[in-house]
């Protein structure tokens, strides 16, 4: 792939600054908005940020690590960026689209690479009521919360919440509890990434739910629904031999 036409950004941290100083005086460089590739500079918080910017304008974003994990970054080099850059492999990513209804009757919408993660307010339980493709899967759960989770998501808090992994290009999403205590042995389901998830929030006003879709979150919620938007794509750019496929592959096999 080649690309005429680079923007650099970074996060907050000194470190990430630093670099994006560096590079800027090592490459040229367009502001983000005139770009046809985008450098991240950061973790994978950050790289979820820079997704969403250009989410709705479809250019690829290439990541590089300066945060803790970087799941979905690039090892930090500053030499040969250009060389990695036309070699990269690309990711392509459709979101989930959450659409809220708080218990004011107000709507709200929110896209999530990662996951949509609902989760309790407060000391009490959440009871939720979990609907698959217009069916009740689950009367009642009653938990700290659930999540639905994308491929790319299904190693970040779906992983954390005891979910599966998924393999990229599986074409399932993972429905996930978290830390459900009834009913207790149930660990989730695998769903197809066409299916469309309805939380109902049981006892909402007692036992306040949030609900979150990447960085968005929406409190005090009554209704939740979930579905991957195939209308909306995102795409990541790896180096080769550190493809995304392959990072999630080798989630698999970790003690």
């Amino acid at each position: 792939m080649a690309f005429k036409k680079i923007a650099f950004v970074a996060s907050r941290h000194a470190n990430a600054q630093a670099a994006l100083k560096r590079l800027l005086k090592r490459y040229e460089h367009v502001p983000p908005k005139e770009a046809d590739v985008l450098v991240a500079l950061g973790g994978d918080g950050y790289m979820l940020r820079a997704l969403h910017s250009v989410m709705r304008r479809g250019i690829p974003v290439y990541g590089m690590n300066l945060g803790s994990v970087g799941f979905l970054m690039n090892a930090y080099r500053e030499r040969g960026l250009l060389r990695r850059l036309a070699r990269a492999k690309p990711v392509v990513l459709h979101p989930l689209r959450m659409q809220a209804r708080d218990l004011k009757g107000r709507n709200h919408e929110a896209l999530a690479i990662n996951e949509v993660s609902l989760l309790r307010q407060t000391r009490l339980a959440a009871k939720l009521r979990i609907s698959v493709d217009g069916k009740v899967r689950l009367p009642e759960m009653i938990c700290d919360g659930a999540l639905v989770a994308t491929p790319a998501g299904s190693t970040a808090y779906n992983l954390s919440a005891h979910g599966p992994i998924l393999p990229m290009g599986s074409r399932v999403l993972a429905l996930t509890p978290i830390s459900a205590f009834r009913p207790r042995g149930w660990r989730g389901a695998l769903l197809q990434d066409r299916a469309v998830v309805v939380f109902d929030i049981l006892d909402a006003d007692e036992r306040p739910v949030s609900a979150g879709a990447d960085y968005t979150e929406v409190r005090t919620v009554a209704q939740v629904t979930v579905a991957q938007d195939p209308e909306v794509s995102t795409i990541l750019l790896f180096d080769p031999a550190h493809n995304l496929e392959e990072r999630v592959f080798r989630e698999q096999f970790l003690p």
